[in-house]
């Protein structure tokens, strides 16, 4: 059965401008049916990390805010720890770069809460009954909000091929454990051959899994989380995760704390997914790369999986940008995902998304 994906385009004009066109997405997807007043509702969102740009603008989710303040609901901006050393890795830095980046009250008009508490273990269990695991560990201001609204920017990513609502969700609501939970079975491999010994991987290593042996980076497996942040932070691009089925299991493991993050929101869940300044990269890092396609819209739906096939075949139909990140695929209908990360079968989250009743690849794209 297919969902409904409603899409607005970039396209604005003196009667509609594209804060309007947010307003008009939220209210048709059914935001009014959805809240009640007094409902508590997270706003989940990715504050960037400092030094990057392409996460949504603040003045976009101040949009979002008032929507939600017009159902008489009370909206609070949520995010979670990192994994990784950087600027989010516990609450203090964490809010203190979302302020950096624009989401102060005086802004975006809602407070700021970390889902996962100062250091990133505030969380409770979900039972969900998986196909891999049995429960799942959740940012605990996630499972206590009455509702959810999960504001995403769609971009390619280095570990799932594209970042869109399914990884906001599963990754993003999951607390340090839950992320761990996730990375786990996951360890990148050194390329002997380019790596010069700079020790820059070791500096973006929070668990003390690599050392330089002999002049080269060494990787010990057992200490491995996975996070990726070594792969990204490789100058010589001599760290790469070994593409096997762990990076499959790493999707369906995700997929499946999506589902735990919107375990008993039946009816009060809705997602928006900017496809903007489509990065190669992800958000989590402190630069932001060429987009590889040009700015396509917004979409939202109450269906994550069905919203992320729709992004994707949006951006896999538009025609790519010539001197990105983006190495193939460039014509219309090309695969650009593949394009970037060639190795990666980011297909994997949608499949298995759908596979556990998350949602539906089939949709019906409804454009404004």
């Amino acid at each position: 059965m297919s969902s409904k994906v409603f899409f607005a385009d970039m396209r604005t004009g003196m009667q509609e401008n594209l804060f309007d066109k947010i307003g008009r997405l939220m209210r048709e997807a059914g935001l009014a049916n959805m809240l009640k007043p007094g409902d508590l509702v997270a706003v989940k969102l990715h504050f960037g990390e400092k030094g990057n740009h392409t996460f949504v603008r603040p003045v976009f989710v101040r949009r979002v805010v008032e929507e939600i303040k017009g159902c008489g609901a009370s909206p609070f901006l949520t995010d979670s720890s990192t994994l990784y050393p950087g600027q989010r890795k516990e609450a203090v830095s964490a809010l203190t770069c979302a302020i950096e980046n624009g989401f102060a009250y005086a802004v975006v008009g809602a407070p700021l809460i970390m889902s996962d508490g100062l250091r990133g273990h505030t969380a409770m269990d979900v039972p969900i009954d998986g196909e891999i695991l049995a429960s799942v560990s959740i940012g605990a201001e996630i499972v206590e909000a009455d509702a959810l609204i999960a504001v995403t920017h769609f971009k390619c990513h280095e570990l799932t091929g594209f970042g869109g609502t399914l990884k906001n969700l599963g990754m993003g609501c999951a607390s340090r454990t839950g992320k761990m939970q996730q990375h786990s079975t996951l360890a990148p491999e050194v390329t002997e051959a380019l790596c010069v010994g700079c020790a820059v991987c070791l500096k973006s290593c929070a668990h003390a899994a690599i050392s330089i042996l002999e002049g080269k980076a060494r990787v010990d497996p057992d200490a491995c989380v996975g996070c990726g942040r070594c792969i990204t932070s490789c100058l010589q691009k001599a760290i790469q995760v070994q593409w096997n089925e762990n990076t499959a299991l790493i999707m369906k493991k995700m997929a499946e704390y999506a589902k735990g993050s919107v375990a008993g929101k039946s009816g009060k869940v809705l997602f928006l997914s900017f496809i903007t300044q489509v990065s190669p990269g992800c958000d989590c890092h402190g630069h932001a790369d060429a987009p590889i396609v040009n700015d396509i819209g917004i979409c939202a739906s109450t269906d994550p999986v069905a919203l992320d096939q729709a992004c994707a075949d949006l951006v896999n139909n538009a025609r790519g940008n010539r001197d990105t990140a983006l190495s193939s695929g460039h014509e219309p209908g090309g695969d650009k995902f593949r394009g970037v990360y060639p190795e990666i079968d980011w297909e994997v989250q949608l499949e298995h998304g759908e596979k556990i009743g998350l949602g539906s690849r089939e949709y019906q794209l409804v454009k404004l």
